[in-house]
């Protein structure tokens, strides 16, 4: 169903869609209003997009209106990392910039001490955050959130059964179930699901029900075995509101596999379906780079976005795209680069199947 950029429009007691006006925003946050699911047949629209070279903390204004621009369509949210190497304090004001615009903040609570990948974290393990050992911080952090008043979306442990990210189970006893809690579980997944749901606890605690928590998987398991699957760490439907997947296709130009976005999520849907009867289901990241000489970006986006927008799955209420670029080594031929507005096809893809689609939301329905 191809159109303009008009905003769709829903119904329903305790429930309205967004508009640009601020006010509103806060004004109906503090009477308790979170995000919730679009209308039946409508899903959203948002973006992860912090430019070139910038680290996942790292996005700004003009790169959002950058992307926007080229797809013709404003984000329902701005999805982007709070790392705690940078601060441990809750990011006001990169969430009160994204405000602004008019869309809601998505905040990948990121507990660790750098950006290097598949190391164990040395300071905000899994045992020390059960512990209580970080509970200061944590209370702060939700009293900011509470305060801040309009709706957030959060997730902890992002992309929990892949082994890049230190509080996956590799890192914190793995398959072994003799070193923490129930002799009959795998340790490492089990230590994740206590503290992803200390954090949620303390929030709770603190009043910040304006906040909609996230549980973030990848699509396929890292370490590929029993013990890691995406399943096994499911915190349960009382800690989590939303589920989210990432899926990616070629994400360098070297990479010797160049999956279907349609194959890779055929594959993971039924397992994100069956981790809760209920619970909406998002597609927080997906992307392929340009410059891969078995893909073409555009061809695959396209693909991709006509699944979605025509809810070939039909428990995903909403999209990010990962429009970051980056350097992987010396030669420039090498780079990734996912940006939008860095592709005039793969823009043409976005106007046509984001921008000139009415059942794709550029502003959220909220729930009090």
């Amino acid at each position: 169903m191809t159109g303009s950029s008009t905003r769709g429009q829903a119904g329903g007691v305790g429930s309205l869609i967004l508009r640009l006006s601020l006010g509103l925003l806060v004004a109906l946050a503090l009477v308790g209003c979170r995000v919730a699911p679009p209308p039946p047949g409508q899903i959203y629209h948002g973006v992860f997009a912090t430019g070139v070279g910038n680290e996942e903390d790292g996005i700004a204004p003009a790169e959002l209106s950058s992307y926007e621009h080229e797809v013709g369509k404003t984000a329902a949210w701005v999805y982007f990392s709070h790392t705690w190497y940078h601060g441990r304090g809750f990011p006001l004001q990169t969430a009160t910039w994204i405000r602004d615009t008019g869309a809601v903040p998505f905040i990948r609570l990121m507990l660790r001490s750098s950006e290097e990948q598949n190391v164990a974290e040395p300071t905000f393990t899994l045992d020390r955050i059960i512990r209580g050992e970080f509970d200061n911080d944590l209370r702060s952090w939700a009293r900011a959130a509470r305060d801040f008043g309009s709706p957030l979306l959060v997730e902890y442990g992002t992309e929990v059964n892949g082994r890049w990210f230190p509080w996956n189970g590799v890192w914190n006893g793995g398959g072994s179930s003799t070193g923490y809690g129930d002799p009959t579980l795998a340790d490492g997944p089990e230590r994740f699901r206590d503290a992803y749901r200390h954090i949620v606890r303390l929030m709770r605690e603190e009043g910040a029900n304006n906040v909609t928590w996230v549980f973030h998987v990848n699509n396929r398991d890292i370490p590929d075995e029993s013990w890691n699957r995406m399943e096994q760490y499911y915190p349960g439907d009382e800690w989590v509101d939303w589920i989210g997947v990432s899926v990616y296709g070629a994400q360098t130009p070297l990479d010797d596999e160049w999956p279907e976005f349609r194959e890779l999520m055929d594959e993971a849907y039924p397992r994100l379906a069956s981790l809760s009867a209920s619970k909406p289901i998002v597609l927080l990241e997906f992307g392929v780079t340009a410059g891969h000489k078995d893909v073409n970006q555009a061809t695959w986006a396209d693909k991709a976005l006509r699944d979605l927008v025509a809810l070939r799955w039909p428990r995903i209420i909403g999209f990010s795209w990962w429009n970051e670029a980056w350097q992987n080594d010396d030669n420039p031929a090498h780079d990734t680069n996912m940006r939008v507005q860095d592709n005039a096809a793969l823009a043409d893809v976005f106007k046509r199947l984001v921008g000139m689609q009415d059942n794709v939301l550029d502003r959220v329905v909220l729930t009090y």
